[in-house]
């Protein structure tokens, strides 16, 4: 297991932080010190209530994550985790709530828009044009730019040194990570502000689960604010500088990781103990 007490590994072979590759956001005039909501959150979906046309499956619901910052969505099956994600994202309706990036309330968007406005999405499944090279898959991502992505390019490959070698293969005959690494990298090359991550680590070994945590610490150090869904809570909650325990389709639990970590009912009803 990672140590991940000063936000990354300390093997240097992993998070290379003497090299570490700089991802420039497709607005960086939107930086820490240029927020629109002045003293708010950088994106907030808040009070959402909502589902797929059915039933409400958020209960007034707010999750929100700063610049440069890791927030962790947690909580037990069919606690509405990726749901909340989702209706940030603008995938379902809402008919209670909002969701503001950078101060713009950006509710009434398509998905698409946000793109376009600076959010990248990583969905848990299909998330790989199989078919297709790494490298293609990549080239892919960049679908809404129109300068030269090879700078992008090339920083996807120093975070993801993997996907450099194997850029000529398809990427369906990659491993489950691999697979992973090229879909986190593909929503990279839009230059995002905001990366979320729908269970990033589902179905990998320990291993390489960690190997995408560093990944992802050194993503956010890059300024790029990280919102993610993880079924593996303890290990998530370890890198997050915030952290969300639903249960129903409402917050249970909001505090830092490390507090929830540390909370005994936290650990005892969500953590194994």
């Amino acid at each position: 297991m990672s140590d991940y007490s000063d936000r990354g590994n300390k093997d240097a072979s992993i998070t290379r932080t003497d090299n570490m590759p700089t991802l420039t956001p497709a607005h960086p005039e939107s930086g820490p010190s240029h927020y629109v909501g002045s003293g708010g959150p950088f994106l907030i979906g808040d009070g959402m209530t909502g589902g797929y046309g059915g039933a409400d499956i958020l209960h007034d619901c707010t999750i929100s994550v700063d610049k440069g910052e890791i927030a962790v969505i947690v909580g037990p099956n069919g606690a509405g985790k990726s749901t909340a994600m989702k209706a940030v994202f603008g995938m379902l309706n809402i008919h209670t709530g909002s969701v503001r990036l950078n101060g713009e309330d950006i509710t009434a968007l398509s998905p698409q828009a946000r793109v376009n406005k600076g959010m990248g999405f990583v969905p848990q499944t299909n998330n790989i044009f199989t078919s297709m090279t790494v490298e293609e898959n990549l080239e892919m991502g960049a679908f809404i730019r129109r300068d030269d992505i090879s700078q992008t390019m090339e920083q996807v490959y120093e975070l993801f040194p993997i996907l450099r070698d194997k850029r000529r293969q398809p990427a369906g005959e990659l491993s489950g990570g691999q697979r992973q690494q090229v879909a986190v990298g593909r929503a990279l090359m839009t230059q995002p502000q905001v990366l979320m991550l729908d269970e990033p680590t589902a179905g990998v070994s320990p291993i390489v689960m960690d190997e995408l945590f560093d990944r992802i610490i050194e993503v956010a150090r890059t300024g790029i604010s990280i919102l993610m869904v993880e079924q593996n809570a303890r290990q998530a909650l370890e890198i997050a500088d915030k952290g969300y325990v639903l249960v129903q389709g409402r917050n249970r639990y909001t505090d830092t990781g490390k507090a929830l970590l540390a909370d005994p009912e936290v650990r005892k009803s969500f953590l194994g103990g």
